[in-house]
């Protein structure tokens, strides 16, 4: 077993939530999004955000709304929509209850090992 499978396994299971977080107080155009996902070191290329989108949008999730750009075209920015701010919350309640179990038992796997 490769552990760079496991990790992007890891990676991709946390992405939707990820991509809500950033969105979670101002909406952003994609390059944007890309640069807060790099910055926190989760690299995620165009290739894999753009069908994510698409599918958090038709899941109600996200909207999007065109914007003129002074340096080039005009950008799509995302954000939540009501459905989404919701979907995000149940996610972090998910999340911390997620976290907090993997941190007891990976503490409690250490702990007995000594």
């Amino acid at each position: 077993m490769k552990i760079e499978n496991t990790k992007a396994q890891m990676r991709k299971g946390v992405l939707e939530y990820c991509i809500l977080s950033v969105l979670k107080d101002n909406d952003a155009y994609v390059a944007e999004i890309l640069d807060t996902l790099k910055d926190a070191k989760l690299l995620v290329v165009e290739g894999t955000i753009y069908p994510l989108l698409t599918r958090l949008k038709n899941a109600g999730l996200l909207n999007y709304r065109w914007e003129e750009s002074t340096s080039g075209p005009p950008r799509k920015y995302y954000g939540l929509t009501e459905t989404g701010k919701l979907f995000l919350n149940e996610l972090t309640t998910t999340w911390d209850e997620l976290q907090n179990a993997v941190n007891i038992v990976t503490s409690t796997k250490n702990t007995k090992d000594e």
